[in-house]
């Protein structure tokens, strides 16, 4: 945001989890928003994700590698049109990599396990995510979490339950986050989104978090 009294700057929140304030610049967001539109369309397009309680989530989702569905991994969007899932693309992958490596102030590792999943979550004003683990890899791999458009207010918490202690941060279009190591099996959530305070230029309406994942799945 133009003006602020204090830069934002890179802060550790927890062992291993790290916020990168405005990594992505305007021009890669903008590519990044585009390829989102282009997955979003069926088959296996943008869909409203139902719990096996009967819950419904207010972000809707799609998925890229793997069809991530509550509590487990398909190749095909097994709750929605049951066509296969899009594939990652090798740029996208390669992507996770160098936001890890820009997370923890490390060179890329290219004998790292590439990135094979993509969850794509979209929000709109009045969306919520409750606290949860990302639980159904196999692989330690840190998650990559990358937001475009509205603000939000991300809560990362501990690995023991949904309670306190937890973290509030706000993460703005452009922003990284990565959780690994110690707080790669930590709850986290988002309890808000911030309306209208996106870029105007990026021309989305809402929030889009893209987050990637190694699956270690086979």
């Amino acid at each position: 945001m133009d003006g602020e009294l204090f830069p934002r700057e890179r802060t550790v929140i927890a062992p291993g989890a790290v916020h990168v304030p405005d990594w992505l610049g305007a021009d890669r967001q903008g590519e990044l928003l585009a390829a989102c539109r282009v997955w979003a369309r069926p088959p296996a397009g943008l869909r409203t994700v139902r719990t096996p309680g009967g819950g419904v989530m207010t972000a809707r989702q799609v998925c890229l590698g793997l069809h991530w569905y509550p509590y487990g991994y398909a190749r095909t969007a097994v709750d929605g049109d049951g066509a296969p899932v899009k594939p990652m693309p090798d740029w996208l992958a390669g992507l996770g990599r160098e936001a890890v490596a820009a997370a923890y102030g490390t060179p890329p590792d290219p004998g790292a396990a590439a990135y094979d999943i993509a969850l794509i979550n979209f929000y709109d004003g009045d969306s919520r995510m409750g606290m949860h683990r990302d639980a159904e890899e196999k692989s330690p791999a840190p998650v990559v979490s990358l937001s475009l458009g509205d603000s939000c207010l991300f809560r990362f918490g501990n690995t023991g339950s949904r309670g306190r202690p937890y973290r509030d941060v706000e993460l703005r279009s452009g922003d990284l986050f990565v959780f690994g190591g110690p707080s790669r099996s930590a709850y986290h959530g988002v309890p808000k989104v911030l309306p209208g305070t996106g870029p105007r230029a990026l021309g989305l309406t809402g929030r889009l978090n893209i987050t990637l994942r190694v699956g270690g799945l086979g």
